[in-house]
């Protein structure tokens, strides 16, 4: 499933060839497929072999995330007047952002976890326990701290294309990561209590 996914994203990254898809540079596409690859193979075993392999992916795989956002919000605070942000408000904003994207991608490995155990299979999302869930979420937060403190831009001219999709992109995921991450909390305590 997960080589499918990295497969899927490297399409998208790509743009499909489409010339009013394709990205400027090959940056995006290399690092979705770095990231999906360093999954991919952990998933053969490196990540209950090699003590730092899950730190890899997670540092990876967050500052590819931190580094779109970083770009989103480059752009929509140059774009829309009414956003008024300070170049340290948007690196904040990028680091608090991707670390919120973190916490849902760990309550989605627990609803995994728990949707495999009530019907007996075995889970997509494997959860580790609650300190790989914590260095998981501090490997999300260096990934994208390394991105912000060295300021990389690699995606803002991506994102200055299509501003409005931009904007309406962040708002988006910022909707679905607090309306998902409200319900999966919520469905998880209910099915934890009864």
């Amino acid at each position: 499933m997960s080589v499918v996914l990295a497969l899927c994203s490297v399409f998208v990254a790509g743009g499909f060839q489409s010339p009013w898809l394709a990205v400027d540079t090959p940056a995006l596409p290399v690092w979705v497929t770095v990231a999906g690859l360093l999954h991919s193979v952990g998933m053969l075993g490196p990540y209950e072999s090699v003590w730092w392999w899950d730190h890899l992916t997670h540092t990876v795989s967050a500052a590819l995330v931190a580094a779109l956002l970083y770009a989103g919000l480059v752009v929509a605070v140059a774009t829309d007047a009414a956003l008024t942000l300070s170049p340290l408000a948007i690196a904040v904003t990028a680091v608090v952002y991707t670390f919120l994207l973190g916490v849902f991608w760990e309550l989605g490995e627990l609803v995994a976890r728990a949707v495999g155990k009530r019907y007996g299979i075995e889970p997509v999302l494997v959860h580790y326990g609650w300190r790989d869930t914590a260095f998981d979420l501090a490997f999300d937060l260096v990934g994208a701290l390394v991105v912000v403190a060295l300021d990389v831009r690699v995606f803002v001219a991506l994102a200055d294309r299509f501003p409005d999709a931009t904007q309406a992109l962040l708002a988006w995921t910022g909707g679905v990561v607090t309306v998902g991450s409200v319900v999966m909390a919520l469905g998880l305590y209910v099915e934890a209590n009864g």
